[in-house]
């Protein structure tokens, strides 16, 4: 009997491809490093995804952590963020609670409102804030806590437990239109918001404000070595999380280790430039296949999977979940968590055509966006650049919206919307530009949804290529 465990040795060797046992130790070890870089791209995107966005506001503006940068008026292309919303006022504070607890004084809605979302380093959603937020329109003191905080927070504010040291706030300041006069409203109460330390509550310093309109802002993913990077100082700069340790070694593996330098030979960058190619095409083929459709038969999806809201929303506790690959896709394609999804807003994308094909610059496309659409404020749609995600670039123009000026209606209510090189004659209100020589994809918001949307009543259509 105790021949049993070396036969059954001996067996599974005999099973190993004889080219295995041809590769050095170099080369296995490099495969490895491959392997697992590909699998850290997908786990590490929606760190690395926030890190990029940190580190570009400090390199290309005067923001700093813990003040706010915002956008003077609607985004335009040169936001290279993923998949912004250019029908509002965006403004952004990157947080960090490693010097203590750090207060997000949002205003009630009066005169404007917010549709604010709160994450911690992993996007994972704090809270939402705003009308369809914890403080319900009324005005908040959101109260971030760093990991392991034990002291006393006082009465009145509302506690955010976050397990990183960071984070940031996504807070859209809703327009009415596009009037000079309603933008500067929109701009005047996204002001009105303050971020100060707890300790100074009593006596808040003036938040400071930095507008990056007019800026280069690219965060778009990289997919090379320079991943590996920003994938680093998150592993430098925040907690392991016990959902996570599964990963330490796996990043030792290629290089990154806590309370280590992050140092790569010119020859480990060139692998890791590989995995970070293998794994974008992971990701884009799963984003190819579409997720789970709204409606039967028609092609719009929502913009997350239910499986990655309800993980995401429940603080990834359910010991039996964690859907990383899917959160790996939902983070190529964009930015924030939403505590309370429906409420706020909600996210529909198409990346193909009626027909299955994908969006083609070199095409013209038409939308029927029918009457009565289920919302208390809004609807938009954007268009894409599907190879970053980003808006595209050049373009002096990127969605259409029920409140963008001039656009028309048919008599009955309908409005159709058109994507294309070149606008149909006389539909250029109704039209969206799009870069002839290169693929697209489409984000169909809608602000304040309503009950039709969900109980399928109203229902969008699928977009057309015209003849």
């Amino acid at each position: 009997m105790r021949r049993l465990p070396f036969l059954l040795a001996a067996a599974a060797i005999s099973l190993v491809p004889a080219h295995v046992w041809a590769l050095t130790a170099q080369e296995l070890r490099d495969r490895s490093v491959e392997r697992r870089a590909v699998e850290a791209v997908i786990w590490g995107m929606p760190a690395v995804n926030a890190d990029l966005m940190l580190q570009e506001m400090l390199s290309k503006t005067k923001a700093k952590v813990n003040e706010v940068v915002y956008w003077s008026r609607p985004v335009n292309w040169q936001n290279q963020t993923l998949t912004p919303n250019p029908d509002s006022i965006y403004l952004m504070s990157f947080w960090n609670v490693k010097d203590g607890p750090l207060v997000i004084d949002v205003p009630s809605a009066e005169g404007g409102s917010f549709a604010g979302n709160i994450v911690n380093a992993w996007q994972m959603p704090l809270e939402d804030a705003g009308p369809e937020g914890a403080d319900k329109g009324k005005g908040g003191k959101y109260v971030i806590l760093p990991p392991g905080y034990t002291g006393v927070t006082p009465p009145g504010y509302i506690v955010l437990k976050s397990d990183t040291f960071s984070g940031f706030a996504l807070l859209r300041s809703n327009l009415k239109s596009h009037a000079d006069a309603d933008i500067e409203k929109s701009v005047t109460y996204g002001k009105r918001l303050k971020i100060y330390p707890l300790k100074q509550a009593a006596n808040p310093p003036p938040t400071r404000f930095t507008d990056a309109f007019g800026t280069l802002f690219d965060a778009t993913i990289r997919y090379d070595a320079s991943f590996f990077v920003n994938l680093d100082r998150i592993v430098q700069t925040e907690p392991w999380l016990d959902r996570d340790r599964a990963m330490i070694d796996q990043l030792k593996t290629i290089g990154i280790e806590k309370g280590k330098p992050y140092t790569p030979e010119p020859s480990e960058k060139k692998i890791l430039d590989t995995a970070a190619e293998e794994a974008h095409a992971l990701l884009s083929a799963r984003y190819d296949e579409g997720f789970p459709a709204l409606n039967e038969g028609i092609r719009w999806f929502p913009a997350a999977m239910a499986e990655m809201v309800k993980a995401a929303q429940g603080g990834y506790a359910d010991p039996n979940s964690y859907p990383v690959d899917v959160r790996g896709v939902t983070y190529t394609l964009g930015f924030t968590g939403i505590k309370r999804i429906g409420t706020a807003q909600f996210y529909l994308m198409a990346n193909k055509d009626k027909d299955g094909n994908a969006f083609d610059g070199g095409k013209t496309y038409r939308l029927v966006v029918p009457a009565d659409a289920p919302v208390k404020q809004y609807w938009s749609v954007t268009a894409y650049d599907r190879e970053t995600h980003a808006l595209i670039r050049n373009m002096d123009k990127a969605s259409v919206a029920s409140i963008t000026p001039g656009v028309q209606k048919a008599a009955d209510g309908s409005v159709e919307v058109f994507f294309g090189a070149k606008a149909p004659a006389g539909k250029e209100a109704n039209w969206v530009p799009v870069d002839p020589q290169r693929k697209f994809e489409l984000l169909f918001r809608l602000y304040g949804p309503e009950k039709p949307l969900f109980d399928k009543s109203w229902k969008l259509p699928d977009v057309e290529k015209m003849p």
